[in-house]
């Protein structure tokens, strides 16, 4: 199945609401759980970029599991992020997260490299997706821990229908129509390789995590930057 890309920003006003209300508790805690996985001795300090950070509670959740970082989420969609600042208000998080409306290319992102560069579900976003691995290899220091997690697009439309179905079969009708358009936007694995290739990025491991998605993490090193 070839895939049929989708609007890359939610900045509906219903879409975003329907979003930060929606129960993600379990798939939002196994992005924290995958990365102490992936990383399970890395004591984490320092500057933390999270890319597509959206109504933002991945990132409160990856905030509150390592407690001496400070997270600059990044977000092209006004609508989702206007959610993201009621979030950090009522957690008390905006001393340690600070939101930033950039749609990728982030061209106006400080020109720093980040110790820790976290995505959840942005790539399949992302009408060109060399977009968030140029990011990565701007802004990684040395040693990075890169850990991107996204969808992975199903063998057929009859496949996704059915994922949504199993999946979402309770959700409200928008989350239900955005999760099967998602699902016809992600990327294969084979597509995913050759990006990484393109930019130089083999160094990361993927792997597939579910039966919808994938992972891509690992070490940067800036000999590798393209």
């Amino acid at each position: 199945m070839n895939r049929v890309p989708e609007p890359e920003l939610m900045n509906d006003p219903a879409q975003a609401q329907a979003y930060a209300q929606a129960d993600f508790s379990e798939p939002h805690q196994r992005f924290v759980s995958l990365f102490a996985e992936e990383f399970p001795t890395l004591e984490l300090r320092g500057r933390v970029l999270d890319l597509g950070c959206g109504a933002a509670d991945v990132t409160v959740r990856f905030a509150r599991a390592h407690p001496h970082c400070v997270i600059d989420a990044v977000d092209g969609a006004e609508a989702m992020l206007n959610h993201a600042h009621a979030l950090l208000a009522r957690t008390g998080m905006q001393s340690r997260i600070h939101l930033q409306h950039q749609r990728l290319p982030a061209t106006q992102l400080a020109p720093q490299r980040y110790d820790t560069i976290i995505s959840n579900s942005l790539l399949h976003h992302l009408h060109d997706p060399g977009v968030l691995w140029h990011t990565i290899n701007t802004h990684a220091g040395d040693g990075a821990a890169v850990f991107v997690l996204d969808l992975l697009r199903p063998s057929s439309i009859a496949a996704a229908r059915a994922l949504v179905e199993q999946y979402a079969c309770t959700a409200p009708d928008i989350l239900k129509r955005d999760f099967f358009n998602s699902l016809l936007a992600a990327f294969s694995i084979d597509e995913i390789h050759a990006q990484l290739k393109q930019h130089g990025l083999q160094q990361l491991a993927m792997r597939s995590v579910s039966d919808r998605h994938v992972l891509i993490s690992g070490s940067v090193r800036t000999g590798n930057i393209e």
